[in-house]
């Protein structure tokens, strides 16, 4: 499976998803800001980490390119932003983070490439689902963005830390992420 997903998304979620694409929309849109601070929080909070800082600035610059991309989309649709709301697939992976400076780190970096890998699943799904033309255009670039944001947080903590101690740890995350996803709700959002 896609980067080592223990489980795939649910063919009805697609069906849930282009039933209520401007929900979508709205959703795909937070994360993707969201990304784009998360990747600045890493900057804030390792600034010791000179190849995590050049990456983690570029990766938030795409982001929130992203994030205009989408929101040009919704604009043209008629549609507004709504107040965030929780995310709870990432809460329920932040939650898995173990304490220690070194471990935390670690944890961040996987986590976050395997909520990348669960996009890169899900957009690819959708720009299979969308008719021809330009918003599913978009999805596939989003699908391949997707693809090289997980690899870059792999190589990250490759980068930082034992690879064996890495493989190992992706794995108790990849399980516990397919529980999170089996107990997600199918809504008109990205998790």
């Amino acid at each position: 499976m896609l980067f080592g997903l223990k489980v795939a998304t649910d063919p009805a979620w697609l069906r849930v998803v282009l039933s209520d694409l401007d929900a979508f929309l709205v959703d795909h849109a937070a994360a993707e800001r969201k990304a784009s601070g998360m990747a600045m929080q890493l900057v804030s909070h390792y600034p010791d980490r000179p190849e995590l800082v050049s990456a983690m600035v570029d990766l938030a610059c795409e982001e929130l390119e992203h994030f205009r991309l989408v929101y040009r989309v919704i604009e043209a649709r008629g549609v507004q932003l709504v107040p965030d709301t929780r995310d709870e697939y990432v809460r329920g992976l932040q939650a898995l983070s173990r304490r220690g400076r070194e471990a935390y780190f670690m944890d961040r970096l996987l986590i976050a490439g395997i909520v990348e890998a669960r996009g890169c699943e899900r957009f690819g799904l959708v720009a299979g689902g969308l008719p021809p033309g330009k918003l599913k255009d978009l999805y596939a670039e989003l699908t391949r963005a997707e693809s090289r944001h997980h690899g870059l947080f792999m190589r990250m903590a490759r980068t930082y830390f034992d690879q064996d101690k890495v493989a190992l740890r992706e794995q108790e995350l990849l399980e516990q992420e397919a529980q999170i996803v089996a107990g997600l709700p199918l809504r008109a959002a990205l998790h």
